[in-house]
């Protein structure tokens, strides 16, 4: 997608934080843009903002975490501009805790929205992009917590690593009908998300953590990069169709780091007496759809 002036941008989570940005972004390139967002007064906001700057814009309030919801935001979307051809799958939430502390609610809620959001948004619009045939471009949203996991954000991490898989399949499926994937993977960025549970539907019951202690440290997240620079990246990449991401250079080295120690891991099998007997194997052919 080098050309995007005309075309149309979808983005959830886009009342702010990257959503917000990236709208900003691709507005400049003279795309049209659907914000979706579960908090009607920020998206409202948003909208009245993205008009302010000559961007044509429109807002629709849905969950990501009901396809029925999204589904809806997509029919809509069809209605105000026709076409879309730029999905980007960006609302998110943040949620963690001790190992056995994490609430089993926190769980299903960040992977309603983190995992199945992003499922939810593929499944429906990669129908709708593929029926104009124009190409098109979907964006999901995973973390540097994609690559890496910290202790204690287990749940956080096990969905931003699920990003990272479904979308590098979904790109296999989708490149031969002109459509592409990128995955996003940013590290510390100013948003809202270390603030997310402001959204926590009460469908999962009472937010009944312990409150954090008056002497806890400051969110990282407050000391992350500006949201324009991740945008004018994802600008970048999606023109140039690049499937990763990244925003912040500084964590190629421990990347690198557990991609190393996965390499040793396969020195060790092949070196190891109780897999000798199998002999030399060849890996079998995989394809889109290996099962």
């Amino acid at each position: 997608m080098r050309d995007l002036d005309g075309k149309t941008a979808f983005i959830t989570g886009g009342a702010s934080g990257i959503g917000l940005a990236m709208a900003r972004a691709f507005g400049a390139q003279g795309m049209k843009v659907m914000l979706a967002d579960i908090e009607s007064g920020p998206l409202h906001a948003a909208v009245d903002e993205l008009r302010a700057s000559q961007v044509r814009a429109e807002g629709v309030v849905a969950n990501v975490a009901s396809r029925e919801s999204l589904r809806a935001a997509a029919l809509e979307t069809i209605a105000k501009f026709g076409k879309v051809h730029l999905v980007c799958n960006n609302a998110g939430v943040g949620a963690g805790g001790p190992i056995g502390l994490a609430p089993e609610s926190d769980w299903r809620w960040v992977v309603d929205v983190n995992l199945m959001g992003v499922v939810h948004g593929v499944d429906v619009f990669a129908p709708l992009i593929l029926s104009h045939g124009e190409g098109g471009h979907f964006v999901n949203t995973a973390s540097i917590a994609g690559m890496l996991s910290p202790a204690g954000m287990e749940p956080y991490c096990a969905t931003k690593f699920a990003v990272v898989a479904m979308s590098e399949g979904w790109a296999v499926q989708l490149e031969p009908h002109g459509v592409g994937v990128s995955i996003l993977c940013p590290g510390f960025v100013k948003t809202r998300i270390h603030e997310s549970r402001r959204n926590r539907p009460p469908a999962y019951g009472p937010d009944d953590r312990a409150a954090p202690p008056a002497d806890a440290p400051p969110s990282p997240v407050l000391s992350g990069i500006s949201t324009e620079p991740v945008a004018a990246r994802v600008v970048e990449a999606v023109k140039d169709n690049e499937l990763y991401i990244f925003t912040h250079p500084e964590f190629r080295a421990p990347i690198a780091a557990r991609f190393e120690r996965i390499l040793a891991a396969f020195d060790k099998a092949a070196a190891s007496p109780a897999l000798a007997a199998l002999g030399e194997r060849s890996l079998p052919e995989l394809n889109a759809n290996p099962l």
